[in-house]
């Protein structure tokens, strides 16, 4: 009895071994991707950005309404931080039309100059939504978002911060356990508070 109680004991401790880096991994953070890449330019104080335009945001995705609804939560959420003015975006579709700008998703370096000057921008923020909805491993599916943005300088026309990041999508706990991912809102929302975490803090 006390032989088959000790191998007992020994297999949970080798299972445990076993399995730990595996629920680590699964229980670190609600989801199955959890990528960001920034860059800030070193010569940029952006202490002195007031104004700010976020550009319609190109749409990599079969969901229609992802690039729109992604960018109306990154435009609520900056300006939610009070540190700089996000141009309605009324003014920016007008102010598109005024510098007869083509392709508001994909905008020139002279399209955004022109387009800053006249609805009076220190920046302008352009953005892709490569990925946006559920995704499938096996039988399990959950909600993913893939978002890249940057940010142009009015008076150098240069790329002054990029970033993307990739939240959601099926992790190991969904896996193992069956679970569905989190809802598309959230998922949003980790997204677009990494994004502008990565530009301010």
């Amino acid at each position: 009895m006390v032989k088959w109680f000790l191998s007992g004991i020994n297999r949970f401790c080798i299972l445990s071994l076993v399995l730990a880096p595996v629920l680590l991994t699964a229980c670190g953070g609600g989801g199955g991707s959890n990528i960001s890449e920034s860059y800030h330019d070193p010569d940029m104080d952006f202490a002195l950005l007031r104004t700010v335009a976020v550009m319609p945001f190109e749409n990599l995705t079969t969901d229609r309404l992802a690039a729109a609804r992604v960018r109306n939560t990154f435009m609520t959420s900056l300006l939610a931080t009070g540190v700089v003015y996000v141009i309605p975006s009324g003014e920016v579709v007008r102010g598109i039309k005024r510098a007869g700008i083509e392709a508001p998703t994909i905008p020139s370096a002279d399209d955004i100059a022109k387009l800053a000057a006249i609805i009076k921008a220190d920046a302008v923020i352009t953005g892709v939504v490569n990925e946006y909805g559920q995704v499938r491993s096996g039988t399990t599916t959950a909600n993913v978002i893939s978002v890249s943005l940057q940010m142009i300088e009015k008076e150098s026309r240069k790329v002054v911060w990029t970033a993307s990041t990739t939240k959601g999508g099926v992790s190991t706990m969904d896996r193992l356990f069956g679970g569905g991912g989190r809802p598309m809102e959230d998922v949003t929302d980790a997204a677009i508070n990494d994004l502008i975490n990565k530009l301010f803090y």
